[in-house]
């Protein structure tokens, strides 16, 4: 007798699938290999006229549809920010975001930043060369950036070793610096280039002094010219640019009484190249006071007539 019978599907032989680690090995090394795949895609689509991305979106489609034969899912795990697309492979997480690792570079120089150190600035990427260029501050000695300890003064910035003094070169230590025309000066420096000269000593005047004929004194410098001795009564006199006390200044001016050895101040005899009080214009025998035209000189002394004639006569 005959039967009806339905035709039975011959199944497919299929494939052996790798084992799972196996297979996400290889789908890690595919994905780490599409950053240096994409210049030569680059340079080859260039040449054809085709643009990169092409070319790299049917290279993903088609490692995904080869994946998927061999019963692997690849789910993303993560949106690049760069390129905003699903990250597959190895994943790199910086500023908040997910990246391609061949996509995480110098938003500058465009350096990849996966392997080393990088700065931030307003949500972008630097390596360490370009942040310094662009963001460090400046020193104000050799303009180059300042990588690490920032020193200020002057209202700029400066490398520590180089912010020195601009006459003798040595860098400053505890005692700090003094300023002139916007330029650092070391203590000994500024006194003996810009600090006022002492009239006496000419040595810098720091603190105390004195101001005196059109210059500058230290106190204990501010003496007789002659004798050293203070000004304790509060004047002096003046000679050539000089101090003077009473006596010396009148010697000076050969106005010193040759009968008394004070100063003539008042009333002044002169004779024989000599002056006198008149108290003191007296004969050196009788002591009697003379009177102009009415001595007479012996050896440096005076004699009234009539003692010179007793006398020498």
């Amino acid at each position: 007798s005959a039967m009806s019978s339905t035709p039975v599907p011959v199944p497919k032989p299929l494939l052996p699938l790798p084992p799972p680690t196996e297979a996400a090995w290889q789908l890690d090394e595919l994905l780490a290999d599409l950053g240096h795949t994409q210049s030569k895609l680059a340079a080859a689509g260039q040449g054809a006229g085709v643009p990169t991305e092409s070319l790299l979106d049917n290279m993903l489609d088609s490692l995904t549809r080869d994946l998927q034969e061999l019963g692997i899912t690849a789910a993303p795990a993560g949106i690049c920010a760069a390129c905003r697309k699903p990250i597959a492979g190895k994943m790199l997480t910086a500023l908040g975001k997910t990246w391609h690792p061949e996509h995480f570079t110098c938003a500058r120089c465009g350096q990849e930043l996966d392997k080393g150190p990088f700065f931030e600035q307003a949500g972008q990427a630097f390596c360490e060369e370009d942040y310094h260029q662009a963001f460090s501050p400046r020193c104000a000695y050799c303009a180059g950036p300042i990588r690490e300890k920032v020193l200020t003064a002057l209202e700029q910035t400066w490398h520590p070793e180089h912010f020195f003094c601009a006459h003798c070169g040595k860098v400053f230590g505890d005692e700090g610096f003094l300023e002139r025309n916007g330029k650092p000066y070391c203590h000994q420096d500024f006194l003996a280039m810009f600090a006022p000269k002492c009239q006496g000593c000419e040595r810098p005047v720091m603190d105390n002094y004195l101001s005196a004929l059109e210059g500058v004194w230290h106190t204990e410098c501010f003496v007789c010219t002659e004798c050293l001795t203070c000004f304790t009564s509060g004047s002096f006199f003046e000679l050539e640019g000089r101090p003077y006390c009473e006596l010396h200044f009148h010697q000076r001016q050969g106005t010193i009484c040759h009968g008394c050895g004070r100063p003539v101040t008042g009333r002044c005899i002169t004779a024989a190249g000599r002056r006198y009080h008149p108290e003191h214009f007296i004969c050196t025998y009788c002591l009697g006071q003379l009177h102009k035209g009415t001595f007479r000189e012996c050896g440096d002394k005076m004699y009234c007539q009539p003692c010179y004639d007793k006398l020498f006569v």
